[in-house]
């Protein structure tokens, strides 16, 4: 009797193992499309992603890079302090209102050839704020300056 107990217990801890890895497993490979990496251009350029993955890039916007002016589909440059990445937006939205040369954003997108083709952009929403990661990228290039208030 006391070995048949031990031995449904033993089953039933195996069984248990088993469910939760596989549950792990599952949760796991459905997240995985919707997890996007945060890179900064130096880091892009330095260690290209694959076409398919769909990463984040942060900096800030080149002065005079953003071409055209006006409309969509449009295309600006970003940097970090140590490199400069071109950004095409392709995406349907119109861009953001404080999206502007020299202010921070962070673009959402694939690279191809090169070229970071943006489907989503980000822009600041009042002057001292900044992106966490875009902060971190521009400490690690020294060339972070704070924000006087």
């Amino acid at each position: 009797m006391r070995g048949l107990k031990k031995q449904r217990r033993v089953q039933i801890i195996l069984l248990s193992v088993i469910c939760l890895t596989l549950a792990t497993a599952l949760i796991g490979f459905s997240l995985r499309k919707g997890i996007n990496f945060f890179m900064s251009p130096t880091e892009v350029i330095s260690n290209p992603p694959k076409a398919s993955e769909i990463i984040r890039i942060g900096g800030l916007v080149v002065e005079g890079s953003i071409q055209p002016a006006t409309g969509i589909p449009f295309s600006f440059d970003i940097t970090d302090g140590g490199s400069i990445l071109s950004v095409k937006y392709i995406g349907a939205d119109l861009r953001p209102d404080l999206f502007d040369a020299g202010q921070g954003t962070i673009a959402k997108g694939t690279l191809v050839e090169g070229v970071f083709q943006a489907t989503e952009i980000l822009a600041k929403h009042d002057e001292t704020y900044m992106p966490k990661e875009v902060i971190d990228a521009l400490k690690k290039q020294g060339v972070y300056q704070a924000p006087s208030n």
